[in-house]
């Protein structure tokens, strides 16, 4: 956050690629920009345009759909679960499914283990794997009696992210404030 308040009150636009960014920091991130108006501070969950796709379109699939569950996999020295961007993914989702009146998931499950169904955030229930051989993985699952639908993501390497950085990097100062997501500066596409 240091660098962020430096940045800002300096009238330099930032884009920020980390996770961790919980309501408490993005309030505080809106009082120094309140206070800057012209700068402008992007925070993106995940800049592979891929992934935010993915994130999309699970978003659209969320009210079709009485089932979701969430799976990431990522390298075996990230040192947060879930990620970010599943973090924002069930966000998405939750707010899809509460605005067309979709009811939380229903789970029969009576007893399992601490931790056996994951973490939940909103209505979802998110599943971390950590090892390695993975950059980056998301799959987002639906289920309805008699059918299924899986989106998925893949990050093979770190090359993926570049073309939402150059995004990134190149629309902050046409959005002053605050913007979290890059999907944001993809519907200008």
């Amino acid at each position: 956050m240091k660098n962020l308040e430096f940045a800002i009150t300096n009238g330099i636009h930032v884009v920020v690629g980390t996770t961790g960014f919980d309501d408490a920091k993005l309030a505080k991130l809106k009082d120094l920009l309140s206070a800057n108006p012209k700068v402008g501070a992007l925070i993106a969950p995940n800049f592979a345009l891929g992934a935010v796709l993915m994130m999309q379109f699970s978003e659209k699939a969320a009210k079709y759909f009485e089932s979701v569950e969430i799976i990431e996999l990522h390298h075996a020295n990230k040192v947060d679960a879930p990620s970010g961007t599943a973090v924002r993914t069930a966000q998405m989702i939750t707010a899809a499914r509460k605005k067309n009146n979709k009811a939380a998931m229903p789970d029969a499950t009576k007893t399992a283990m601490p931790g056996a169904r994951g973490a939940t955030v909103g209505d979802v229930p998110i599943h971390s794997v950590r090892s390695h051989g993975y950059v980056a993985h998301q799959e987002v699952i639906f289920g309805d009696p008699g059918e299924t639908l899986s989106i998925r993501h893949d990050s093979i390497n770190r090359a993926g992210f570049m073309p939402g950085v150059l995004l990134g990097v190149r629309e902050v100062a046409k959005h002053p404030g605050l913007t979290v997501g890059l999907e944001k500066y993809m519907e200008g596409m």
